[in-house]
């Protein structure tokens, strides 16, 4: 559990951070990005494995680089799902989508695997 809010607020600060830089991406508060961190991470986990296994050959062609799109499309989805978060198209959604992972991975760093070093 305590995992599990930590990866929501570290995907509602990519998203603050993308709102902030990233033209064309606004949220309206604090309330918005924290439910957008757990929107993202819900269709992360559900809609986005669908997306990449059917996107798979177009994937292959472009040496992976269309998985930035499918990231991107999962930003604009929800958006389009929550009402105080606007995404203003591809490229804007693509950009906000690098913000994110980069955020939450250093958040990842930062907390570790999750596993003790005592024997």
């Amino acid at each position: 559990m305590f995992r599990l809010i930590f990866r929501v607020l570290f995907a509602a600060l990519g998203l603050y951070i993308a709102a902030r830089f990233v033209p064309g991406i606004s949220a309206d508060g604090w309330t918005t990005l924290l439910i957008a961190g757990l929107l993202l991470g819900i269709v992360n986990a559900v809609v986005k494995p669908i997306v990449v296994v059917l996107t798979f050959p177009i994937t292959i062609v472009t040496l992976g680089l269309f998985l930035l799109v499918v990231n991107g499309a999962m930003l604009g989805l929800v958006a389009w799902l929550l009402d105080g978060l606007v995404v203003k198209g591809l490229i804007p959604g693509i950009l906000g989508a690098l913000v994110v992972g980069v955020v939450s991975w250093g958040g990842q760093v930062l907390m570790g695997d999750g596993t003790s070093d005592r024997a």
